[in-house]
């Protein structure tokens, strides 16, 4: 006997609803787009025309697609993970993971709503900024196409651009106005937010004519082939240039040196750009990662030094050294260097681990550290000696004098760590400790992870470098040098600590900068940095 059965009808509807998008996304750009449609010539690639009509655009305002003009790719995935991981939670990058396949049978205006309302809703609005501010311009920075960035800034020069993104606002305007140049107006998707919280849902476009004095024949637009330009600003564009999808293909990432101002400070956890593939790939190694970090950290707290090296290496730790330097002047100097002779050593800071590598790699239990603000766990858990110093400049001497008569001491004098390569300003307080330091030159590179932060739990940075699959520390000893004396002439402190920090610039090939640790928490967290 045959049966009959009966579906509810808001489930016929939702159906109904998802096949209607379905057939919009695939139809979408070629029923709104003539430009794309069969028989219609492909446009030549953009630098092509123009080389062309260069003069032309010269007093022109451009209206820019961001992610299709500027971006070497499409993608969007990315900045919104990391909004749900820097600004949310562990979860929330799940369920955002956990929801892409999805995402990916709507059209795109559709899938960043929903990125959207992953991502932003019930984050407070002042954490999301500092994301934004802090976090967001060194991924972005690393998808411009140097090609792209030239094309603007360098060959058109136009008088202003207005910046247009898919995605909301928050998350790339610091981006646009601090390292793209001539970005005067950046327009985006905007988030709905009730009492400082937001909601996730975006807000309706408005009509722009009025507020931004636009008039037709007075813009230029540029985007991409394989995306559709559907902001409303678009059609004031009495031309319109498309970036071949073959031709971003070929281009190349910005160099460092071609930012229009140095990235030196930034914050988050992440050192991946967070694409699906990737982020599925930190997610399966986190558990792994976790447990090797706890055995790496063990390693160091319990094992003599003169083993714990190897065990580390064989947990995926990898430690180059040299000391030829150091070594030739223990050879050459009266005292041997097995004695507890109070050397100074300065160093960069790049982590919490650095006095403990120089320690490591000297054998040296008896070794201690001043500290500016750690987190008292970290205090507590470290296999050397910790002194917290008071930033009373006559107290803070007395301190390290008192220390390097007990034995050996290490100074990070930049006074707070800097992921990129540059050297912040070096406190001149040690070159009145001693008469002569031993400059040590440290680098490092995180594969997954930063092991460095200005958030609330600085406890855990130096277990999120111990997470990554293969945690790199180069170490190098430099010559002896004097604090009293620079070839051979009578210098100051202050003279004499430039010429350190010049000295380790140079053998790291790190930038010089005068931004002091101030600087940094200004920027990234609001605060002066004390824990």
């Amino acid at each position: 006997m045959a049966s009959t059965i009966f579906l509810p009808k808001s489930f016929l509807a939702s159906c109904l609803l998802l096949l209607r998008s379905l057939c919009l996304s695939l139809s979408d750009q070629y029923r709104t787009n003539p430009k794309l449609q069969k028989g219609y010539p492909r446009p030549k690639p953009v630098h092509d025309k123009l080389l062309e009509q260069i003069q032309k655009y010269q007093d022109k305002t451009i209206v820019l697609d961001l992610e299709g003009a500027l971006f070497r790719s499409n993608l969007t995935f990315p900045y919104f993970m990391v909004i749900a991981l820097e600004a949310g939670s562990v979860i929330r990058g799940i369920i955002l993971l956990c929801i892409y396949p999805f995402t990916c049978l709507l059209n795109k205006d559709m899938a960043i709503r929903v990125f959207t309302i992953i991502s932003f809703c019930g984050l407070k609005e002042e954490e999301v900024i500092r994301v934004g501010r802090a976090v967001l311009p060194k991924h972005l920075l690393e998808d411009v196409g140097m090609e792209g960035l030239e094309m603007i800034s360098c060959k058109i020069q136009p008088c202003s651009i207005i910046c247009v993104t898919r995605m909301p606002r928050v998350m790339v305007e610091t981006f646009v106005k601090e390292y793209v140049k001539g970005m005067e107006v950046v327009v985006g998707k905007e988030v709905k937010t009730v009492g400082g919280y937001y909601t996730g849902l975006v807000m309706e476009e408005r009509r722009l004519e009025g507020k931004l004095g636009l008039h037709y024949d007075e813009f230029v637009g540029f985007g991409c082939s394989g995306m559709r330009s559907q902001h409303q600003l678009f059609s004031f564009c009495k031309d319109f240039y498309f970036v071949d999808d073959a031709e971003k293909r070929t281009w190349h990432a910005l160099q460092r040196d071609k930012y229009l101002k140095p990235l030196v400070f930034h914050d988050g956890r992440l050192a991946i750009r967070p694409t699906p593939f990737a982020a599925l790939a930190m997610y399966m190694w986190l558990p792994l990662g976790i447990l090797l970090s706890l055995i790496r950290s063990l390693v160091f707290v319990f094992f003599p030094y003169n083993i714990s090296i190897f065990i580390g290496a064989f947990f995926g730790m990898k430690t180059r050294v040299s000391f030829e330097a150091l070594v030739n002047q223990c050879n050459n100097a009266d005292n041997k260097c097995g004695n507890n002779s109070g050397k100074l050593f300065i160093c960069n800071h790049r982590t919490l681990l650095d006095p403990i590598y120089i320690s490591a790699v000297l054998n040296k239990q008896r070794i201690s550290a001043v500290t500016y603000s750690v987190s008292r766990i970290t205090e507590k858990i470290s296999p050397i000696k910790t002194v917290r110093l008071t930033r009373n400049r006559e107290e803070d001497k007395r301190r390290m004098e008192t220390l390097l008569k007990q034995g050996d001491l290490v100074i990070c004098p930049e006074g707070t760590t800097c992921r990129e390569p540059y050297l912040l300003r070096f406190s001149s307080l040690f070159a009145e400790v001693a008469d002569e330091v031993y400059p040590v030159a440290l680098k490092t590179k995180a594969g997954m992870f930063y092991g460095t932060s200005t958030g609330l739990f600085k406890f855990l940075d130096h277990f999120y470098f111990l997470m990554n699959p293969w945690p790199e520390y180069k170490v190098k000893f430099l010559e002896k040098m004097s604090t009293r004396l620079i070839d051979g002439k009578s210098c100051t402190g202050f003279e004499a600590t430039n010429h350190v920090q010049s000295e380790i610039g140079r053998v790291l090939g790190f930038g010089l900068t005068k931004l002091t640790r101030k600087d940094k928490y200004l920027l990234l967290a609001g605060n002066e940095g004390f824990v």
